[in-house]
């Protein structure tokens, strides 16, 4: 094995591990840190970096699931199927029909949406730390055929945006959770995952019909090596759930990813 490989391979499993850490400490798969740097760091093309992605992401959620199950209970999650279904409804859904659009997006036009919803992302995780979302209470609507009306549309959106950028979704589940079915936050951190699970796995079947899912086999060494890494990261997290307060992590979650934004948007200039 040549220096640069294990430069590389030094360098992927570092970066899973910090993003993995970040993660793990409020549920999210750490795929929205992911992006920007398979796009920025290591050079991929935007559509293979969103498929790595997406690989990868399946990986650390299904960890992630399994390390939050000391913090909460697998019983109460099971107790909350019904809101999973709703969701996943949606998510589905939109999980498939996002992924088929982004295969025939060109490259510019798909950074250009990837920088719009990191952005987007940015601003729910800041809202929901400056607004106090994250402290869960009464559900914004009550139970009833509205709620799972407004929950389908969730799903199918939140599907979307996760198949765009190879994502599992929590940024946008977790506040989904709290506010729309009044949630504590650390139960819908786990929730999430079971709801991202299923989600990412059809979009990635999705992808599978893309020329670009060749890098699966090209990047193996970036997809073992950062893959572990997060896998270390989302455990890490996952313990120290609930030591830093959750306004602080989600504030500081939110100002990275609006680094990150802008990473995507220098790379769109760049390649423009």
């Amino acid at each position: 094995m040549s220096g640069q490989s294990i430069n590389k391979n030094a360098a992927s499993f570092g970066w899973g591990a910090l993003i993995g850490s970040l993660g793990g400490l409020i549920g999210l798969g750490g795929a929205e840190f992911r992006l920007p740097v398979l796009v920025a760091r290591f050079r991929l093309p935007t559509l293979e970096a969103v498929i790595l992605n997406k690989a990868m992401s399946l990986v650390v959620v299904a960890f992630a699931l399994l390390f939050r199950g000391g913090a909460i209970p697998y019983a109460d999650l099971l107790s909350h199927a019904d809101i999973a279904i709703n969701l996943l409804a949606g998510s589905l859904v939109g999980a498939w029909w996002a992924a088929g659009h982004a295969m025939r997006l060109s490259r510019q036009m798909l950074d250009r949406v990837i920088l719009v919803l990191l952005v987007m992302l940015a601003l729910v995780i800041l809202a929901e730390a400056w607004l106090g979302a994250h402290d869960g209470g009464a559900p914004l609507i009550a139970d009833g055929a509205l709620r799972w009306a407004v929950g389908l549309v969730a799903g199918l959106f939140i599907g979307m945006v996760a198949a765009l950028l190879g994502v599992a979704g929590g940024e946008l589940l977790i506040p989904t959770l709290v506010l729309l079915y009044g949630l504590d936050i650390k139960l819908a951190g786990s929730l999430s995952l079971m709801v991202s699970l299923p989600t990412m796995i059809v979009g990635f079947a999705r992808y599978r019909e893309s020329n670009a899912f060749a890098a699966l086999k090209r990047e193996r060494g970036l997809l073992v090596w950062m893959a572990a890494g997060s896998i270390l990261g989302a455990a890490i997290g996952g313990l120290m759930l609930g030591v830093i307060p959750s306004a602080w992590l989600l504030s500081g979650l939110g100002i990275i990813l609006l680094v990150s934004a802008i990473k995507v948007f220098q790379h769109t200039r760049a390649a423009a």
